[in-house]
């Protein structure tokens, strides 16, 4: 089948128009200045097994998630819907956050802002739009949220920056 240069072109501005209509606007990394080499005291290479507080909830080859024992998922004192520990041949490097609501989004921001450290605030450094990515980068950690404004849902990653490529090798970092 001949393909025509008018065609191309119309099909580069669609896409080009369809990539306007869903704008996602990344605000400014924070340098975290207290980077706390893990995650609520559970420092990033550690064996959860060990700790006894986990129970194993998935498996897929290298990669093993948990979730707290008989606990509900809290994000510091916030109550979040879910709350995932994941690690990679045992050692621990990710913790996955997902929220939903409007409020719950503003006291996590604010949960974050204060142990990591506050957002540039400038106008146009902060992100605005449906979807919003806010990012700390640490020596050691990086924390990066993502929030859809219209379905009022929002993700969290609580990364080790030694393992993200052996983490990011098997599983997605967007999925809701």
């Amino acid at each position: 089948m001949a393909t025509y240069p008018f065609e191309q072109s119309a099909l580069l501005v669609t896409v080009s128009m369809l990539a306007l209509l869903v704008p996602i606007r990344l605000s400014s990394a924070v340098p975290i200045a207290h980077d706390p080499n893990g995650f609520e005291s559970i420092p990033w290479g550690s064996t959860l097994t060990e700790i006894g507080a986990f129970t194993k909830i998935d498996e897929a080859g290298r990669l093993q998630t948990y979730e707290l024992t008989g606990q509900p998922p809290l994000l510091g004192a916030i109550p979040v819907d879910s709350l995932r520990f994941t690690t990679f041949e045992k050692k621990f490097g990710r913790v996955t956050v997902r929220y939903t609501g409007h409020a719950s989004h503003a006291k996590i921001l604010t949960y974050l802002e204060s142990l990591y450290g506050p957002l540039d605030r400038t106008p146009g450094q902060i992100a605005a739009g449906p979807i919003k990515v806010y990012t700390w980068h640490g020596m050691y950690t990086e924390v990066t949220l993502r929030f859809e404004s219209g379905l009022e849902r929002g993700i969290i990653f609580f990364e080790s920056r030694t393992l993200p490529e052996k983490l990011k090798d098997e599983t997605s970092s967007t999925a809701f």
